[in-house]
C-alpha cells in the first residue's frame, strides 16, 4: 500500500488510497473488470510506481540521520604499569567528547533532506498519473480497435446480404449476356446468332478458357447461381474480393488487438496474455473543469514543478549548510582518570579519581573548500530555476496540443455522428434500389465502404476525445 507523509516534517506516514472516479459507462462489464479496478490494480501493482514509492520511503529515512548529531567520541587508556603522579598511581584515563554544530547546522541539514524527501514524493505522484494515462489511453485504444473488428465484421454480413440480394436480382434477368449458370452451378457459353455451337476458332477456345475459370471460381464459392449471367458473376466476383479485404482488414486488427493487450497487462505487471474485459461501446467522458485558456494556475499542482520547487528548496538549505559550515564545531566532554593509592605519597588527594570536563573547537581556516560549496549550490539552484522555466513552456505547449486535440475530437465526433446518419439512410435506399434493379453494385459497394469508414472514424474520434481528457487531466494533475 502506498504511503503518504501527514506533514512537511514527516512526523506520520498513513496509507492513503488513491481512487479514480472518471465517468464512463461500461455494459456487459463485472465490477472487477471495470477500467476503475484495472487502475486500482495498476496503482498497487505497477512496477514504475513500486520503484518511486520505494525511493520515496528510502527519502523519508534519511531527514531522521540529516538532524542528529555526530556520535560521541569515547576513548580508553589502560596504563599496563601505573603510572607514579603525586596523588597515586594513575591506572586509565576515559575520555567522552561530543562535538556541535554550529547554531542551525542540524535543522538546515535536515530541511535538505526533507525537501527531497518532497521531492521524490512529488515524483511518485507523477509516476501514478503517468500511469494512469498509459492505462487509460491504452484502455480506449483496445476499445477502438475491437470496435472496428465489430464494424468490419457487420459490413462481411452486409456483403452477404447485397451478394444475394445480387443473385436475386440476376437470376430474374435484369442482366443479359451469352454466359450463364447452370442448376449444377457450371458455367456454360451460349450460342449467339449466326455462330456454330461446334466452333473451333480462337473465340470460342478463349471463351471456353473464360468459362472453365468462372466455373472453378463460382464452385469455390460453394454458392448455387443458377441462371445468372456473366455480369452479374463478375459482380459476385467483386463482392468476395470485398469480403476478402475486410477479412484481412480483421486478421490485421485483431493481431494490433493482441499487442494493445500485452502492453495494457504490462502496465498492470500481469500476463501478456490475459483477458481484458472491454466495455460492448465507447462513450465521450464530460470533464467537469474548464477546458478554455491556458494559465499559469493551471499547472500549479503539477507534481513536475512542485517536484522543482522542493529541489530548489533543497538546494537553499545546502547552501545555508555550506555556509554554516565555515564555523567552528564546539567540543564538550569530560576526561575520567582512576587513581590508586600509593603508599609514596602522602598527598590529601591520595587514591581520589580525578574528573576533568573539556572544551574544544575546530578551526575552519581553509576556507576555500566552503567558498565551492556555497558556490555549487548556487549554480545548482540557478540551475533548477532555469529547468522550472523549461518544465513550464513544455507543460504549456503540451497543454495547447491536448486542448486541440480535445477540441477537434468534439468537432469530429459531432461531424462523424451526423455523417453515419446520413450515408446509412443513403445506404438503405440504394440497397431498396439495388434489389429492383435501380441502382448499380459499384455505387451501392462505395456507399458501403464510406459507411464502414465514417463508422470507424466515429470511434477513433470518441477514442481521442477520451484520451485528450486522460492527457490534460494528467498535465492538471487531477487525480481521481
Amino acid at each position: 500500500m502506498i504511503r503518504m507523509k501527514t506533514s512537511m516534517k514527516y512526523r506520520a506516514v498513513i496509507p492513503v488510497v488513491f481512487l479514480f472516479t472518471f465517468f464512463l459507462p461500461v455494459p456487459a462489464q463485472t465490477p472487477g473488470d471495470s477500467l476503475i479496478s484495472y487502475l486500482k490494480v495498476a496503482d498497487s501493482k505497477n512496477p514504475v510506481i513500486l520503484q518511486k514509492y520505494n525511493e520515496y520511503q528510502a527519502s523519508l529515512r534519511r531527514v531522521a540521520p540529516a538532524g542528529s548529531l555526530q556520535d560521541p567520541d569515547l576513548s580508553v587508556g589502560v596504563f599496563l604499569s601505573p603510572m607514579e603522579i603525586i596523588s597515586g598511581r594513575q591506572v586509565a584515563d576515559i575520555r567522552l567528547m561530543q562535538m556541535f554544530p554550529w547554531f542551525g547546522s542540524l535543522k538546515a541539514a535536515k530541511e535538505e533532506m526533507s525537501q527531497m524527501a518532497n521531492a521524490n514524493f512529488e515524483a511518485l505522484r507523477a509516476a501514478r498519473l503517468q500511469v494512469s494515462y498509459d492505462v487509460r489511453s491504452t484502455w480506449y485504444e483496445l476499445i477502438k480497435t475491437r470496435g472496428s473488428i465489430g464494424i468490419l465484421q457487420e459490413n462481411i454480413s452486409l456483403l452477404h446480404t447485397i451478394e444475394k440480394l445480387a443473385i436475386a436480382r440476376y437470376k430474374s434477368g435484369g442482366q443479359s449476356d451469352n454466359v450463364t449458370v447452370n442448376s449444377s452451378g457450371a458455367v456454360q457459353e451460349n450460342p449467339a446468332d449466326g455462330e456454330r455451337s461446334d466452333g473451333q476458332g480462337m473465340q470460342s477456345m478463349t471463351g471456353n478458357q473464360a468459362t472453365r475459370i468462372q466455373s472453378g471460381s463460382m464452385q469455390a464459392m460453394g454458392s448455387d447461381q443458377s441462371g445468372i449471367t456473366g455480369t452479374g458473376i463478375a459482380d459476385l466476383y467483386r463482392i468476395k474480393i470485398e469480403i476478402n479485404e475486410l477479412e484481412n482488414s480483421i486478421a490485421l486488427l485483431k493481431d494490433k488487438e493482441k499487442t494493445l493487450t500485452a502492453r495494457f497487462n504490462g502496465y498492470l505487471d500481469r500476463d501478456p496474455a490475459s483477458v481484458v474485459a472491454l466495455p460492448d461501446s465507447i462513450t465521450m467522458e464530460s470533464p467537469y473543469y474548464g477546458l478554455t485558456t491556458v494559465t499559469d494556475s493551471s499547472f500549479k499542482s503539477n507534481p513536475m514543478l512542485v517536484m522543482l520547487e522542493h529541489e530548489k528548496k533543497s538546494v537553499e538549505a545546502r547552501q545555508k549548510m555550506a555556509d554554516l559550515m565555515g564555523y567552528p564545531m564546539t567540543g564538550m566532554g569530560l576526561n575520567y582518570s582512576v587513581i590508586e593509592s600509593s603508599s609514596m605519597s602522602s598527598s590529601s588527594m591520595n587514591g581520589k579519581d580525578m574528573i576533568m570536563p573539556m572544551v574544544s573547537f575546530t578551526l575552519p581556516i581553509y576556507r576555500k573548500k566552503y567558498k565551492a560549496l556555497k558556490e555549487e549550490a548556487g549554480f545548482q539552484k540557478e540551475a533548477v530555476m532555469q529547468n522550472y522555466t523549461t518544465t513550464v513552456n513544455s507543460l504549456q505547449s503540451e497543454l495547447y496540443e491536448a486542448l486541440q486535440l480535445y477540441q477537434d475530437a468534439g468537432r469530429r465526433v459531432e461531424l462523424y455522428n451526423n455523417q453515419c446518419i446520413l450515408i446509412r439512410r443513403s445506404f438503405n435506399i440504394m440497397v431498396k434500389s439495388f434489389g429492383s434493379a435501380g441502382s448499380s453494385l459499384t455505387d451501392l459497394l462505395q456507399v458501403r465502404r464510406e459507411l464502414a469508414g465514417y463508422d470507424m472514424k466515429k470511434i477513433e474520434a470518441i477514442a481521442d476525445y477520451n484520451t485528450s481528457v486522460a492527457w490534460i487531466k494528467k498535465l492538471m494533475a487531477i487525480e481521481e
